[in-house]
């Protein structure tokens, strides 16, 4: 079922007399439960794409369709609480707060989505996703006593610990070595499907492309491609 839609989404700023287009009118359907990946050089426009879908800037025209309403029409507030509430993002850095505990990065989040569970059913679900992401025996810790992989693991908890409808991954490997990169593509899939979520990646890494089930390249503010990987990891 698609229910994230972009139609004709265009990006524009302009320098002086000079327009650049950075978005030149793209076209794009998401599914629940499928994980896609915005490839291309630097420059192509897939980041760009992916901060207007997420409502983190605004389109020069175009629309954004979620559950049937334009976020590209939306004030400033109506944004915000989608934002919260129905959207995870991830990174490339896990950007967490460094004086909170790996539990409280999680409760903090459930405050700020405005989570109506009390503070012991807060409690039992930050445990739960804690435990699906395997970090449950670190809730205790610190971001400065945790590895590269292990903070973007809490980065992905705290990013869906409020049931996100979609979530958007900028780069969300870029700074771990293979190995690491590997386990946090195989969570990133995992959560996808198990949770149904709609995951919307932006990656240069080819090696992380097996594990999505949609691929879209872009090339000069532009869709090229829109297809399938080979093989699955």
């Amino acid at each position: 079922m698609e229910f994230f839609t972009v139609n004709e989404l265009k990006k524009a700023f302009t320098n002086g007399e000079v327009k650049e287009e950075i978005l030149k009118g793209i076209n794009l359907s998401l599914k629940k439960g499928e994980m896609t990946a915005l490839v291309g050089a630097s420059g192509s426009g897939k980041s760009t794409l992916l901060t207007i879908a997420a409502g983190l800037q605004p389109a020069s025209d175009g629309q954004i369709l979620f559950e049937g309403k334009n976020i590209n029409t939306m004030n400033q507030e109506q944004i915000r609480k989608i934002r919260a509430s129905k959207f995870g993002f991830v990174f490339q850095f896990a950007h967490l707060v460094p004086f909170l505990t790996v539990e409280e990065q999680l409760m903090l989040m459930l405050d700020v989505s405005e989570s109506r569970l009390n503070k012991h059913e807060q409690k039992s679900e930050v445990n739960r996703i804690l435990k699906l992401v395997g970090m449950d025996h670190r809730k205790t810790a610190y971001p400065s006593s945790l590895s590269g992989g292990e903070k973007q693991r809490v980065a992905f908890a705290r990013a869906i610990i409020h049931q996100p409808m979609v979530l958007f991954a900028d780069e969300p490997t870029a700074s771990l070595d293979s190995k690491r990169s590997k386990e946090i593509m195989s969570l990133i899939r995992d959560l996808t499907k198990n949770l149904n979520i709609t995951t919307l990646m932006v990656t240069h890494d080819e090696e992380m492309l097996p594990y999505t089930d949609r691929i879209i390249k872009m090339s000069d503010g532009l869709i090229l491609q829109n297809f399938e990987p080979q093989a699955k990891s």
